[in-house]
């Protein structure tokens, strides 16, 4: 007996006497209680305590040989469990080994049919290639018969013909000449293909040409837009330049009068003042200097003169008071 189990005694027992002896007990106390006396309830009590015990060591032997029992079946399990695993070991490799040998005959047996379907397949394939060879072989047959008129024409032909020796040199000539011709139909459409190359290249060159030549006559208008455009400008700027070439020519001339207008009056004030003053005659802006200097000094001498008189006048009024 194990030690879990030496355990569960005690709640085993706890359990059986809730269960069966203390109803009994409390039924018993119910019953009996009111007519024995204290003394004959005590020896009732202990007699039952007696049973009770009895009862409860005849119950924890018959648990432990029932126990003990339980632990024998228990290692008999254990063992047949053993048993039934090894047992089962060796089925599963002999059910694996069976398995295997199984699939290995099912492979060989597919491989076999297999083998024996592809040498059907390929008997038919021989049949059916022997078939077609019986007839090519008859339709061969028919055109070597309904051809050979041919071969008695070229044996006629070789006969009457010098420059063929035999039959096989006039198919060599034949062979010959359908290659050269073949080969001039490859030339000619070499030369058909060069030509529409060249066709597409022409056209596309002309494209391009006209392109061009559109775009040359665009620039050519607008050149010709900006021509007519510079010749109305030409004749703009050249009337403009006649009209500041007239007003060059009126300012030109009014300049040399103001020029000798002012050299005259510059010999004027210097012969008035009688002032020796040598100014070059082209200097107009110094002769109007000298001119403006000479107006300002005739202004203060008027001044001057101004001012004597009215002091004298100032005086004679004083005298005459």
């Amino acid at each position: 007996m194990t030690a879990k189990d030496e355990e569960d005694l005690p709640a085993y027992f706890l359990k059986q006497y809730r269960q069966n002896l203390l109803p009994l007990l409390r039924k018993h106390r119910l019953t009996e209680e009111g007519s024995l006396s204290p003394f004959v309830h005590l020896q009732e009590k202990r007699k039952e305590a007696k049973q009770v015990q009895k009862a409860l060591e005849e119950k924890r032997e018959a648990f432990k040989e029932k126990m003990a029992d339980i632990a024998h079946r228990w290692r008999e399990l254990h063992a047949k469990k053993d048993q039934l695993k090894t047992y089962m070991e060796k089925s599963m490799k002999r059910l694996k080994e069976d398995d295997h040998l199984r699939v290995q005959a099912l492979k060989k047996a597919v491989r076999e049919r297999e083998e024996k379907t592809q040498k059907e397949m390929e008997l038919l394939r021989a049949k059916k290639k022997l078939e077609s060879l019986k007839k090519e072989h008859q339709k061969l047959g028919s055109q070597v018969q309904k051809h050979s008129i041919f071969k008695n024409y070229l044996e006629d032909v070789v006969k009457i013909s010098p420059q063929f020796e035999d039959i096989q040199d006039i198919i060599s000539r034949y062979k010959l000449l359908v290659r050269t011709c073949k080969d001039l139909q490859q030339s000619q459409e070499k030369d058909r293909e060069m030509m529409e190359q060249a066709k597409v290249l022409l056209d596309q060159y002309e494209a391009e040409k006209a392109a061009e030549i559109l775009q040359c006559r665009n620039e050519l208008e607008q050149l010709q837009r900006r021509f007519v455009q510079a010749q109305s400008d030409v004749r703009f700027w050249t009337a403009r330049w006649a009209d500041i070439q007239n007003r060059n020519a009126k300012n030109a001339l009014m300049l040399t009068t103001m020029n000798m207008a002012v050299h005259n009056l510059f010999q004027c004030v210097n012969t008035q003042l009688k002032a020796k003053v040598h100014v070059p005659e082209d200097d107009s802006l110094r002769q109007l200097d000298m001119i403006q200097q000479s107006i300002l000094d005739l202004k203060g001498i008027v001044t001057e003169v101004k001012r004597k008189g009215m002091e004298s006048h100032r005086r004679a009024a004083k005298c005459e008071h």
